[in-house]
């Protein structure tokens, strides 16, 4: 007797960041580990001038497809993949524009009219979106309020990072120094500037400091690494993705956001979750997203944001209790594996996908 198998459904990928960016790979990943056929239509690089050829993919590309899921950055996509289909769509929004320019990095005051054109990019994108995707329940709570988006088009799934490329590495000797890792593009958000104040309060206590990264505060950053001379930092300005977690792994603990600005308390990011993939002690800023997957003195230590001593405080304190130290990066890497692997993310995608299709 022949057995009949149901053909996996067809999905669109558009997005407005290239492959290699990790919330595209997660997105793409988890369609193609759960066994879509994914076809893709996403810039070869990082910069608006690539929409239009993408638009035109998604023009060419689109007929046959049973489902589109848009990606970071749709905002300025969805107008034209909402007039040039009436199939399901599944926004993966990830970030708002609104927050990120306005309460990041303060382009304009919050009535202007630049910050209005941005709150209706984030409005109109998931109006137009048959579901929503958020990275916590958090931001479900905050995103339906401020854009007037019904609660029920939202649905949950935490930060995930690919655990084939980002996991725990044996633990290299760092001549000594307690080594402490941070990496990011030096958003406000991710308040660099504290972390060099932090590392100048433990110039004489055997800390060593690993910054990788470039971004918008870049130069001011070193330029008060410059002024404090901080010699207890090592600055590298980039290392691939899939180096990453060697970085990570020779560091006795990883470094979270700790700004100052709104957007601090609002956000989850890709380097908590690495942090914990790599089974590392993290420290980070205590707000509500992060405390939806954590636990201070438990799953990681969490501090007061924009407060260099407070930082300061948690490294000494994991450089004087071994078995602290120990128990935080066993914590955390327990809550990683069963919340935020690749393969959780994709069951959780999946599930979203196939209620939406059936």
């Amino acid at each position: 007797m022949k057995r009949y198998v149901q053909k996996k459904a067809k999905i669109c990928f558009v997005a407005g960041r290239e492959e290699t960016y990790s919330r595209t790979h997660m997105i793409l990943t988890g369609l193609r580990a759960a066994g879509y056929e994914v076809v893709t239509c996403l810039p070869p690089a990082k910069s608006f001038k690539h929409y239009p050829r993408v638009i035109w993919d998604f023009f060419r590309k689109k007929r046959g497809c049973d489902l589109i899921v848009v990606g970071f950055y749709g905002q300025l996509l969805f107008p034209f993949i909402r007039l040039l289909t009436r199939k399901p769509i599944l926004y993966d929004v990830y970030i708002s524009t609104f927050d990120t320019m306005v309460h990041d990095r303060g382009k304009g005051a919050a009535t202007s009219f630049l910050a209005r054109f941005y709150w209706w990019s984030d409005a109109l994108s998931m109006r137009w979106a048959d579901r929503i995707i958020l990275e916590t329940v958090d931001h479900i709570f905050d995103y339906a309020k401020k854009f007037g988006i019904p609660e029920k088009k939202f649905f949950h799934i935490f930060l995930a990072t690919d655990d084939k490329v980002v996991h725990p590495k044996e633990k290299k000797k760092t001549n000594g120094k307690f080594l402490c890792h941070f990496h990011g593009e030096y958003a406000p958000f991710h308040g660099v500037k504290h972390i060099l104040r932090a590392a100048d309060l433990l110039r004489d206590e055997g800390v060593h400091f690993q910054i990788i990264g470039t971004g918008i505060t870049y130069e001011q950053d070193m330029q008060l690494a410059r002024d404090l001379n901080l010699e207890n930092c090592t600055f590298i300005d980039w290392v691939p993705y899939n180096e990453l977690a060697d970085y990570m792994s020779r560091a006795d603990c990883c470094l979270g956001i700790f700004g100052e600005n709104p957007r601090t308390e609002r956000v989850l990011t890709n380097k908590v979750i690495e942090s914990i993939a790599v089974a590392r002690p993290l420290i980070t800023a205590k707000n509500e997203p992060v405390q939806e997957l954590l636990k201070d003195g438990d799953s990681a230590l969490l501090v007061e944001r924009a407060n260099p001593g407070a930082i300061a405080d948690a490294v000494l304190k994991l450089k004087k209790n071994e078995v602290l130290k120990e128990k935080i990066a066993t914590s955390g890497h327990a809550v990683f594996k069963k919340n935020c692997t690749l393969a959780i993310f994709s069951q959780r995608l999946t599930k979203i996908v196939e209620e939406m299709l059936n």
